[in-house]
Order: C-alpha cells, then structure tokens, then sequence
C-alpha cells in the first residue's frame, strides 16, 4: 500500500502521518486502495473514498471508510449498504457525523455509535436528492447536491424531480447475448426539463423546509447555493431557462421566504462563473461580471445591490484564484496583451493597479493552486512545445522553494524527438464574416443583434488566432497538406500556448509526416478578447463561426505560398466534430477531407442547458437551428468524410450521426464512419482503443490528404 505522508512546503521535510498497514481493514490482509481522502476540520480523522465507479464523466460512486489518526481504528462507513452504492460523503463542522448519499437519499451516520439516520426517504429513480441528474451535472458542473449549515445542526440540498423528462435510451449490445438498456432523464432542446428545489433539513430528523423560490422549477435552473458564513442564511443563484438573467436570493435564518439581493442581466447570456467567494465575514462577495463589455471583479454587498469594480481596463480577468483577506489582495489570472497565454496578478481588494507575479520571462501559461491565505501556491508552467514543470512558489515574490514534478522523463523523451517548429500568428478576416443575409435573420426581431453584440462595419476586419506546427524540415518552396484543428464553441479555445499532451504529440507526428496543423479560433469562442468577441456568436452557432473557420482558411491561403488549396483537410471532437461537419458541407469547394469525432449534426438533439444557452429556445430561434446544424447542409458533401462515433456516448448521442448516415445516404453521398460499441464520449474504453482510433485517422489522411509523392 501507500503511506499518507505530511509534506512542509517551506522545509520541505516529509513525515509519514499515516503508514500504509493503518489501510488495512479489519480481517483482511490487503490495505485500502485510496481514491480520494478528506481530513476532519481539526484533523484527527480522515474520510477515505475507495472502490470507485464511473458515474457518466467521473467516478461519483463508491464506498467511505473513516480512520482515527490516533487510535488508527479504521471503520467502515454506509451501514448494511451495497459495495460502491454511496456517494459524495462529507465530514460535518464539527467532525462527528458524516453525510452521504445513497439511493437519492441523504443520510447522516454518527462516527461514535456509526448509527445512520435517513434525513430524506423519498428519493427513487425519478426523484433525487443530494446529486443531480445528468444535465445538471454536464452543464453546471454540480455534483453534490447538499452543504452542511455553520454551526453541523442542519443540511440544505437540493432534490431533483426528473419526471416527465423524456428518457434516452442506451443500448449495449457487447456486455451479454442480449442486450442491455440504460434510460436516463436527457432533457434536449425544447423539451421538458427536470424540476428542481433546495430545501433544509435538521440532522436530528423532521421534515423538510422548502424554500419558496420563485418561478417555475422546470424552467429555471438553481446553479449555485451555499451557507453565508457563520449564520444560518442562505445564498441562492437562479438562472432563468435562457441563461440571461441570473437572480441572486437570501433566505434569512432558515426562513423559506426569499428577498431578491441583486440580479445579473446580458442580452446573450450570463455565464454560470460564480461560486461563492466570501469576504468581511460573509456580508461581501467578489463577483465576475461581463457588464461593461470586459469581465471584470465587482464586490457585492448582502445588503447593498449596487457593486463596485475593483479591476479596470480593457481586458478580461479570467478568474479569481485567491483571497487573501488579512493581506488585503485579490489574487487573479489574466492575459491583457495575449489571449492565448495565462499569468497570475494581484489587486488591492479596494481597487488599484494589478501587479503581475508571473515570471515576465516565461511566456506561456501559468496555473496555481494557490494556499489558503496566498502564502504559497503549486505552480505549473507549460508552452506549446514544452511540457509542464510544477514547483512550489512564495508568493507574492514567486520565488520558488523546490520543484515539486519536474517531469524529467518527459522532457527528455519529448528533446530526443525530431521536432516540428511551431508558431503563434495572427490572421485578418472580414469582420462582417457571417453576420449578413440570411445569417443576420436567424435572430427573430425580440433579440436585435445590435442589442447583443457590439456590430462593425463591413469594411473593417477581425484579427483570428492561431498556430501552426510545420515539418521538421519544411521548406517554403514546396507545396504541403493542411489539416486545421478545430472546436470553435463557447465551450473552449484550441489556441493557446501551453503543452497539448496526446493531441498535441499526434500533432507533431503528423508534422514529422509531411503535414502542416493549424488551429484558428473563430469570434464565438472563449478567448479572453471582450464581451463582444464571445457573445457575437448568439443564436449563431454553426453560422458565424463556420464562416469565420472558412474565412480564415482563404486568408491563409493567399498568405502561405506553400500551402496547397487542393489539400486542406479539418478535424475535430465534440463540438469541433460538429464543426468540422458544418465545414465540410457549408463550404465543399474548401475542404478535401475532414474526420469528424462524437458530434452533434442536429442541434435540436442536444441538452437544454447548453445548446440552448447559446441558441435560444428553437421555437424562438427555428432558422438559427436548422443553418446551424451540419445535417441541413449534409447534400453538399463534396470531400472525403470520416465519421467516428462511440455507441454509448451519453453526451453527444450516436443518435445523431445514425440521423446523419441517414441523411448523407438519402443524397447518394459516398463516406467513410467507425462506431465504436458501447464507448463513451470519450471513446477510451476497452483495450487498444485510442491507439485504434489515432491510428485510424492518421491512416484516413494518408489516404484522403496525401502528403508529397503520394
């Protein structure tokens, strides 16, 4: 087994808290295989997550053990519960109880008598309480769904009703001689939506107080909730079903009524960015808001709705990573004059001038995990083309104490290669690039786009970033194949300068090949660029940002002599599956092939949450819908085509591309597809399979993207 070792940052002396035969159940000879571990507040108990299981993306499953530090008695946690059936369990303040779920109940045991009491008794396959369902997990990132109040006497939570949300259906045919179905509650556009309350229970039993929370729970979302410091108030965000209007409520001392504290309004829509970040013992909280056109830092009074800005100037604070309160400073990342980097500045929590604490000689991108009270942090610093090394830094001053992972192994293996070169660039495209005729008119006459976004005349251009990896021995006077990396969705940015790990290393191979990769990001995607570089792509998705992909490929072109327009191949995943679609049918004349992974060719058959945050409801935005969507355009099929899709993908359904073979063999449209049985999203199942599927595509370019003398 392994030892659980206390590790001094500044001295960098180790101490085996824990040695691993502490692991060892009673009766048994082998110790705990440790998944995960939670310390009680003061330390003298650990909670051990161990014996795993996947639930959809993560491992939300499993069996709690809870160990004495002192005594090292070592104690089974769940009652007579099944093996890997509880889930999310968690220390109360005062470490005498833990809660967990099981079974969509919450349930809290005693860790000194280990009696578990039932705070919740109607949960069932539709009715879920402490988690959530799928949508809520995929799309606002909640995964337990309850907080113990300050003072460990009661617990808030939220209950999901996901009846009369229709049910998708997967099939698994591989598992046994018949198959098997999994239904999940997967609310897609235009649908009905599961309904959602947060209530509070006292941990010695009785029934639960709801909240009466305005509005109706199918059609607004609660994202956020949590316990206003050292009270009994709690501090809710609702977000209405188009994401544009995020309401803020208390509810004061337990009570059920609400008061509305302050709300956040786009024309587009508000992201979801907004965790709880407490200050002045719980009367203030720092705010991210996009309201004067940058995403800035505002600090929120509970009892004043106006906030104050206390970051300024043209540029986007990508997040807050700290607060160090006795200090006086607000920790946050940004990139004012790069957006494809990252580095970490300081602010006065009052307002002033920010200080950057990043190495000025490491462009690139930095990240933190910074320790309470901003003392030290784990930095990790990657470039494109160099692997992350990750130390340990005093902050503010950055110096560094020791290398925590230097990544010898890695690095050494990565030098000995022969490598491509690489560059970041800039390409100019009308700024008008799919903002015209029939374009502008999927936005209906309530949703003006000048109300959305901020418009440009059609004689000014916009600047794409992007990069490109050439051969290690590329020469400009040849011609060479081009195969764009693309996603292209609010949901991620391809361009940026950090280490791109398996892609990126299946990218320098391709390089190594005879290829030249690029990557552009279209207006639409995430970039830290402004409001209006991101919203523009409103009610536009698989529009404007597929015209902007083929608008910078036609730059390009005239730019790069040895780029060859014969061959110009695009690839993608998710949405960038989508994308690659939208560009292979949009723009035939443009693309010689494409490889499109896990996509969505139908918007209509995605989740609620997402397409439509960026889409608008498809009764309101119906055109938008169907130009978006691949499958309109599937007629127009000109190149080749490679479809790869997992059977058991339960994000991006295999629905949707069956919808799209279809289709494409309605109009007599030769292509080429891989379904991979019962494989998720992330196609990773099973033995051999990435090595399987990356080596299906290299073979698909080589054959459709020939490189020279092919």
């Amino acid at each position: 087994g392994r030892d659980l070792v206390r590790y001094d940052i500044e001295s960098g002396v180790q101490q085996v808290l824990v040695p691993a035969h502490a692991f060892i159940p009673p009766g048994e000879s082998q110790p705990l295989s440790v998944d995960d571990f939670e310390f009680s507040q003061d330390e003298s108990r650990i909670l051990i997550y161990t014996n795993s299981r996947r639930v959809w993306r993560l491992k939300t499953r499993g069996d709690y053990w809870v160990l004495d530090i002192t005594s090292r008695e070592l104690k089974k946690l769940g009652g007579d519960a099944a093996p890997s059936t509880l889930m999310f369990a968690q220390f109360s303040p005062d470490g005498r109880h833990v809660a967990f779920v099981h079974n969509n109940n919450i349930f809290v045991q005693d860790l000194r008598t280990l009696e578990v009491i039932g705070l919740t008794s109607d949960g069932s396959e539709e009715v879920i309480n402490g988690t959530f369902d799928w949508v809520y997990e995929e799309e606002l990132g909640l995964h337990r769904g309850y907080e113990w109040s300050p003072d460990g006497k009661a617990i808030a939570y939220w209950q999901i009703d996901t009846s009369d949300v229709r049910r998708f259906y997967l099939i698994n045919n591989t598992e046994g001689l018949y198959a098997s179905i999994t239904p999940i509650p997967y609310p897609k556009t235009g649908e009905m939506n599961s309904a959602a309350r947060i209530g509070v229970v006292f941990v010695d039993g009785g029934d639960t107080r709801w909240l009466n929370i305005p509005g109706d729970p199918r059609n607004h979302y609660l994202a956020k909730m949590a316990w206003v410091p050292d009270t009994m108030d709690l501090w809710i965000q609702q977000f209405n079903r188009l994401q544009n209007v995020n309401r803020v409520w208390l509810a004061r001392h337990m009570g059920v009524d609400l008061y509305n504290i302050w709300e956040e309004t786009d024309p587009a829509w508000v992201e979801n960015r907004n965790p709880a970040r407490w200050i002045r013992q719980g009367t203030e909280t720092l705010w991210l808001s996009e309201r004067d056109g940058w995403r800035h830092v505002y600090r929120h009074s509970l009892n004043d709705s106006e906030p104050r800005r206390i970051t300024h100037g043209n540029f986007d604070v990508l997040d807050i990573e700290s607060i160090d309160e006795t200090g006086g400073w607000l920790y946050f990342s940004a990139s004012p004059d790069n957006p494809t980097q990252r580095y970490l500045y300081r602010i006065p929590l009052d307002g002033g001038s920010p200080e950057r604490l990043s190495p000025s000689d490491q462009p690139g991108t930095h990240t933190y995990r910074i320790v309470p009270g901003a003392r030290w942090a784990l930095h990790t610093y990657s470039q494109f083309h160099k692997p992350p090394v990750s130390q340990w830094v005093r902050l503010p001053e950055h110096d560094t104490i020791r290398v925590w992972r230097d990544n010898e192994k890695l690095i050494k293996n990565v030098s000995a290669l022969k490598q491509p070169s690489t560059e970041f660039f800039r390409i100019d495209i009308p700024a008008s690039s799919g903002l015209s005729g029939a374009d502008v008119r999927t936005r209906t006459s309530s949703t003006d786009l000048a109300d959305t976004v901020d418009t440009v005349p059609e004689s000014e251009t916009v600047a794409l970033d992007g990069w490109c990896i050439r051969p290690p021995d590329f020469d400009p006077t040849k011609k060479y194949p081009v195969i764009f990396h693309v996603y292209g969705e609010p949901a991620g940015q391809t361009v940026l300068d950090r280490w791109r790990g398996r892609t990126g290393l299946w990218h320098w191979m391709l390089a190594q090949q005879g290829y030249v990769v690029v990557s552009v990001d279209n207006r639409g995607t995430p970039a830290p660029r402004g409001r209006a570089w991101r919203k523009i792509a409103y009610r536009q998705i698989g529009i404007l940002t597929t015209a902007d992909q083929a608008a910078a490929v036609r730059e390009l072109v005239k730019q790069w002599d040895w780029m060859d327009a014969d061959r110009v191949g695009i690839w993608g995943w998710s949405g960038g599956g989508s994308m690659t679609l939208n560009a292979m049918f949009q723009y035939p004349d443009l693309y010689r092939a494409g490889m499109s992974i896990a996509p969505v060719p139908n918007q209509r058959f995605y989740d609620t949450i997402y397409q439509e945050r960026y889409m608008g409801l498809p009764d309101d935005n119906s055109e938008g819908y169907r130009l978006g969507s691949p499958v309109t355009h599937a007629h127009q099929l000109k190149g080749d085509l490679l479809v790869i899709h997992g059977t058991g993908d339960d994000n991006c359904h295999y629905q949707g591309t069956e919808a799209l073979i279809n289709e494409l063999i309605a109009h007599n449209k030769v292509f080429s597809m891989m379904a991979y049985p019962n494989r998720s999203h992330s196609i990773s199942e099973g033995v051999g399979t990435s090595k399987h599927l990356f080596t299906l595509l290299t073979r698909f370019l080589h054959q459709h993207l020939p490189r020279e003398n092919e």
